[in-house]
């Protein structure tokens, strides 16, 4: 399972589209950004830090694998990349990642 962040916009884009090509970091570097179960709580607190309205979404990598590259990123990790758009079938669940004091609430055992 790989995990991606979006904004309650983007994942209503997602919702009503059917497909996205992602947030616009993701239009910018041209794929879609994931992270690991044991990534995304770090990447969640860098670049969503007090962001409300935050969604969680699993994906299956199985899924999305004959356009998926792991590929180094911070700190010398290999982070999954989607060099396709992703469809909202593709999508295992998802859910909001609620700002307690300033932390999202990730479900337990993954931060």
């Amino acid at each position: 399972m790989i995990y991606k962040l979006f904004r309650t916009p983007e994942w209503q884009a997602l919702r009503a589209d059917g497909t996205t090509q992602g947030a616009p970091i993701d239009l910018a570097d041209g794929y879609i950004h994931f992270s690991t179960a044991g990534q995304v709580a770090e990447t969640a607190a860098r670049h969503f830090a007090d962001v409300e309205g935050l969604w969680l979404i699993g994906v299956d990598d199985a899924a999305v694998a004959d356009n998926l590259r792991w590929e180094v990123s911070r700190g010398g990790a290999e982070f999954p990349h989607l060099y396709a758009p992703l469809r909202l079938d593709q999508v295992a669940w998802a859910q909001p990642l609620p700002l307690v004091d300033g932390a999202h609430q990730f479900p337990a055992g993954m931060a």
